[in-house]
């Protein structure tokens, strides 16, 4: 197997936040801790993160919440409606603490965050990981784990026995031969990142069970039967770093926001209420990465699990000159609404697509239109992306996204915005 031009010498770590959602409402509310909690999916539907304790009474992740909520409430334990709010700005915190332990980071998902920790070799690197962990849970109150070696591969499963095995105390540095080959025999090969469901059975029924196994596979075996993510991964379980730090991700090529509502909607009225939110909250995330879209996307369908007739559909446009003005996004957007329509039906879920995305250094030049870019609508989009994140989301509002709302996915079970909302400020008795 070829390994020409790759590193054998890094120490990557991998930070991860135990039960992000579930600690998140606990740092809060601490009559919480020792107790089952669980926090649901959209319209309180399943359960997304689950504390030990929910994990003990043999709860599965994805079960529907309505079915164990007597159970959990039995033992004195409660469900939460996702908390977006909250979970995003505890997410910056910690995101921010750990960027004080090193300049090369990257943040891979709201809850992991990779580590470049090169530079400190002649450290303990266990010992490291430990500060990070007691730095992070003093100043946000969530708890994390840290698992470290010379790979992200070798990170993940580090991590996972940081956080298996209380004796390692939430911190394991795995860079020796010895360790490295006792955490990977402890490993399942189907607990390994990039390893999905299909390549778990195909290795199973090939008589390779864990971590270690795949690792001392044969060459050929592996050319033959893997692709390129399959022999990276097994590269990365023999130490050679395969998959670089992204301190910088890359803009999104198409921006989706799409919810299911918190009932059956078939009035117009509600379903353009629909659209413009949606709309502008993707309009917000293109402006805050800078682009402009060149096409946009509406879709519709009904509720698919509902017995009677059923209406899925689609419709698209091309933007010239693209662009990230919210009302001209808006007008877009509800005139594909419009077409799409069909009356008679219960509406189940609604959102929008923008495609064609490009960075705003790199709009064309139109002799034709003038781009939002070059006069006061993009001033306009700056001051009020500006006030809305300063003052609260929708602090400045579009009429057409609609007051009441009453198509909002169902969160009868919401925790308050106790850090990004002046009325959830938590009050002292």
């Amino acid at each position: 197997m070829n390994t020409t031009g790759l590193r054998q010498d890094n120490i990557i770590a991998l930070v991860d936040c135990n039960s992000f959602y579930v600690s998140c409402e606990r740092v809060f509310n601490p009559a919480l801790l020792g107790k089952p909690v669980a926090v649901l999916s959209n319209n309180d539907g399943c359960i997304v993160s689950r504390s030990q304790e929910i994990k003990d009474l043999k709860i599965p992740m994805g079960a529907p919440g309505f079915k164990h909520e007597g159970l959990i409430k039995k033992h004195g334990g409660a469900l939460f409606s996702s908390n977006y709010a909250l979970y995003g700005d505890m997410s910056a915190r910690v995101m921010e603490v750990l960027s004080m332990f090193s300049p090369d980071i990257e943040i891979y998902s709201i809850d992991e965050a990779f580590l470049g920790l090169t530079g400190f070799r002649t450290r303990d690197l266990e010992e490291l990981g430990r500060r990070m962990k007691q730095t992070v849970e003093k100043w946000t109150g969530i708890p994390v784990s840290v698992g470290i070696s010379s790979t992200k591969t070798l990170a993940k499963i580090a991590n996972h026995h940081a956080k298996k095995i209380p004796a390692f105390k939430g911190s394991l540095c795995i860079m020796d031969e010895d360790r490295i080959k006792k955490a990977l025999e402890r490993t399942p090969v189907g607990e390994i990142w990039g390893i999905g469901r299909q390549y778990d059975k195909f290795l199973r029924q090939n008589h390779i069970e864990n971590a270690l196994q795949l690792r001392d596979a044969d060459d050929k075996f592996v050319d033959h039967y893997m692709t390129s993510v399959g022999l990276k991964t097994v590269l990365e379980l023999r130490g050679f770093s395969c998959i670089d730090m992204d301190e910088a991700p890359s803009s999104k090529k198409s921006i989706v926001n799409s919810r299911s509502f918190g009932k059956q909607v078939s009035d117009l009225a509600e379903l353009q209420e629909a659209v413009s939110n949606y709309t502008t909250r993707a309009a917000e995330k293109l402006r805050k990465q800078k682009s402009v879209a060149g096409h946009i996307m509406v879709f519709l369908s009904t509720n698919r699990f509902k017995e009677g007739a059923q209406y899925s559909n689609s419709l698209s446009t091309t933007l010239f000159p693209p662009t990230a003005y919210t009302p001209d996004l808006i007008r877009a957007a509800l005139s594909l609404l419009e077409e799409l329509y069909l009356p008679g039906f219960e509406y189940k879920k609604a959102g929008v697509m923008f495609a064609d995305i490009i960075a705003e250094a790199d709009v064309p030049l139109s002799f034709i239109e003038a781009c939002y870019l070059d006069d006061k609508r993009k001033a306009l989009m700056d001051i009020v992306d500006k006030l809305n994140r300063k003052h609260g989301q929708d602090t400045l509002f579009y009429a057409s996204s609609g007051i009441q709302k009453d198509w909002q996915m169902r969160r009868a079970k919401l925790s308050p915005c106790f850090t990004t909302r002046w009325s959830d400020l938590p009050k002292v008795k």
